[in-house]
C-alpha cells in the first residue's frame, strides 16, 4: 500500500505488513492451468505460491502473450470454508477506475468536447475553491496526470478513521456517500503545493475528474464508461455496483488487517457501499476483462493516434524511482530492461495490478484479496516479463 505522502492503496512503492495469514479451514486447492502453455508461465505461477506463503489469502491472475492465455490462481477465496480463489474471480479494481476516466476524457477531448488543457472551475465552476485551492488555476489533464496539489481526502484523519480502518469502517461501511462529501473533505485543507509543480497522487484529482466526465458528456460517469468502453469491448464480467454492497459472483470474500493495534486480526471487509469509492475506486472486474481493456487502449482501439501519445505523456514519480505517470497510466521499467504500462489499484480487502508491454503483446493482472503484500508484487512482475535465460516467461 501507499501511504503517508502518497496516500493511493495501490500495489507498488511501499511494502505492506507481511504477516502470515493461516485461513480457519484447510485451504482447498485451486486448480490448475496443466496445457502447454501453463509450461511457460512456472515462474509466475510460483511467485503467487511465494505471494499466498508470504500471507496474501489469495491470487486470481491472467497473462495474454504469443502463447495464447493463460488463467492462474492460488491460495484461498474464502477464509472461513476453505474455498480455493478461482481463476475468473469478480474483485473491486480499486484506481485501475483511474484509467477508464482519463480514457474518457481523451475520448472527449478528440470529439471536441473539451480540452484537457481547461480549467477544471470551467465545468466545476465554483467548487474547487477556499484555503488555497482554485480550480481556475489547475487544468484538466492535471487532475489526470496528478500535478494539481489539491489535498487527498483519503488521508484526512476524521474521514481515515470513520471510513477506511478499525470500528468506523465496520460501523460506516454500509453508508452512501456523495462525490462532493468526499471533494469537500479535501478542500478543508490547504494544497501540498501550486499546480504544476510536481506529481503526488491524490484520489481527490480522480473524483474531480469523473464529475468533470458528467458535467462535459451530460451522462452519469458509469454511463459513459458502460457506452464508450464496457460494451464495445465486450466486458462482460466489468460493472459499477452503484450504492450496491455485494459482489457478482463468481467472486472471493476481501480481508482487511483494520486495527492497527491488532496487527493479527483480519476482518472480512467484501461487502461495503459501491458509493465510498465512485470514481476512483469502484469498478468491479476480472483479470481477463481488465486485459482486454488495457490491450485495446494500448493498441489505439479506444483513442486516436494523438490521445495516445498524450496518454503515454508522463511526469516523473519522485516518490517510486523508476516509474513516471501519464494520464491514468504508468510507466516503469524493471530491473531486466523491459519497459511495462501498468496501473495498480487498491481498495480496503482488495491489491489489483494490470501491466503491459509497449505493444499490448505481453499483458498479466491479478489480484490479491487482500489489502496487504504489496512487497510481493515485483516479485511476480519479474517472474513474467523478466524470464531466467532457460524459461520462456
Amino acid at each position: 500500500m501507499r501511504t503517508g505522502k502518497r496516500s493511493r492503496a495501490g500495489a507498488l512503492g511501499v511494502a505492506a505488513l507481511a504477516l502470515t495469514a493461516s485461513a480457519f479451514t484447510a485451504p482447498a486447492q485451486a486448480a490448475r492451468d496443466t496445457t502447454p502453455a501453463a509450461a511457460a508461465h512456472q515462474a509466475t505461477q510460483r511467485a503467487l505460491d511465494a505471494a499466498v506463503a508470504a500471507g496474501v489469502p489469495g491470487v486470481s491472475a491472467q497473462a495474454r502473450d504469443a502463447g495464447g492465455v493463460w488463467k492462474a490462481a492460488a491460495g484461498v477465496g474464502d477464509r472461513t470454508t476453505g474455498a480455493a480463489r478461482g481463476t475468473d474471480d469478480r474483485f473491486r479494481v480499486g484506481n485501475i477506475t483511474d484509467t477508464f476516466v482519463a480514457t474518457v476524457l481523451l475520448q472527449m477531448e478528440a470529439e471536441k468536447k473539451l480540452s484537457l488543457d481547461d480549467s477544471v472551475d470551467r465545468y466545476l465552476p465554483g467548487l474547487v475553491s477556499g484555503n488555497g485551492n482554485d480550480g481556475r488555476a489547475i487544468t484538466v489533464r492535471q487532475l489526470l496526470n496528478h500535478t494539481s496539489g489539491l489535498f487527498d481526502y483519503v488521508s484526512d484523519p476524521t474521514y481515515g478513521q470513520r471510513y477506511l480502518a478499525g470500528e468506523g469502517y465496520l460501523r460506516h461501511r454500509y453508508n452512501t456517500l456523495t462525490p462532493l462529501t468526499r471533494v469537500k473533505v479535501a478542500l478543508a485543507h490547504p494544497p501540498a503545493f501550486q499546480p504544476g509543480v510536481r506529481h503526488w497522487f491524490s484520489n481527490t484529482n480522480d473524483v474531480l475528474a469523473a464529475l468533470v466526465v458528467e458535467k462535459a458528456g451530460g451522462r452519469s460517469y458509469e454511463d459513459e464508461v458502460r457506452r464508450r468502453i464496457i460494451e464495445p469491448l465486450g466486458l462482460t464480467a466489468m460493472s459499477h455496483p452503484g450504492e450496491r454492497t455485494g459482489l457478482p459472483r463468481p467472486s472471493s470474500r476481501g480481508y482487511s488487517r483494520l486495527f492497527a493495534a491488532q496487527p493479527e486480526r483480519i476482518d472480512d471487509v467484501t461487502a461495503v457501499n459501491g458509493s465510498q469509492s465512485w470514481g476512483n475506486g469502484d469498478i468491479i472486474s476480472s483479470a481477463g476483462d481488465l486485459n482486454r481493456f488495457f490491450g485495446a487502449l494500448l493498441r489505439g482501439k479506444l483513442l486516436p493516434a494523438q490521445q495516445v501519445k498524450e496518454l503515454k505523456t508522463t511526469v516523473d514519480n519522485p516518490d517510486f524511482p523508476g516509474s513516471s505517470y501519464g494520464l491514468g497510466i504508468e510507466r516503469l521499467t524493471l530491473g531486466c530492461g523491459i519497459t511495462l504500462w501498468y496501473h495498480d489499484g487498491g481498495a480496503v480487502g482488495w491489491l489489483s495490478l494490470s501491466a503491459l508491454t509497449e505493444d499490448g503483446s505481453h499483458q498479466l493482472t491479478f489480484n490479491y484479496n487482500s489489502n496487504w503484500g504489496a512487497e510481493t508484487v515485483l516479485p511476480v512482475l519479474d517472474a513474467e516479463f523478466c524470464p531466467a535465460p532457460s524459461a520462456a516467461h
